[in-house]
């Protein structure tokens, strides 16, 4: 699989809003599906995803089965510092997924 696309700028002004997106690979098996052989196919989905700016929460959610496979997340928050903003995906199987984007402030 490869990284997921997270869609934010690098250099914002102090106080701007912006917009982050990201977009991950991910089957998203809901568990309710029979396979070629008649058997339920196990759930594999991502469960929770969070993110933080310079470790502050900013924006957290709990994903369903009713997700769909490669699911995009979009949200809004407002940068007044440097800093790093940290993505994380969670998920059944033991999937744990971090990136990290830096962002820098102008004045």
């Amino acid at each position: 699989m490869a990284g997921p696309l997270i869609n934010v700028p690098s250099l914002v002004a102090r106080g701007t809003i912006v917009e982050v997106k990201t977009l991950i690979a991910h089957p998203m098996e809901s568990g309710f599906r029979t396979g070629p052989n008649g058997q339920i196919l196990p759930r594999n989905i991502i469960t929770h995803f969070d993110c933080s700016f310079n470790g502050m929460p900013v924006f957290n959610m709990a994903l369903s089965p009713a997700i769909a496979a490669n699911p995009f997340i979009s949200f809004h928050l407002r940068i007044t510092d440097p800093g790093t903003l940290t993505l994380r995906w969670r998920g059944d199987d033991g999937f744990d997924l971090i990136e990290r984007r830096q962002i820098q402030v102008s004045n």
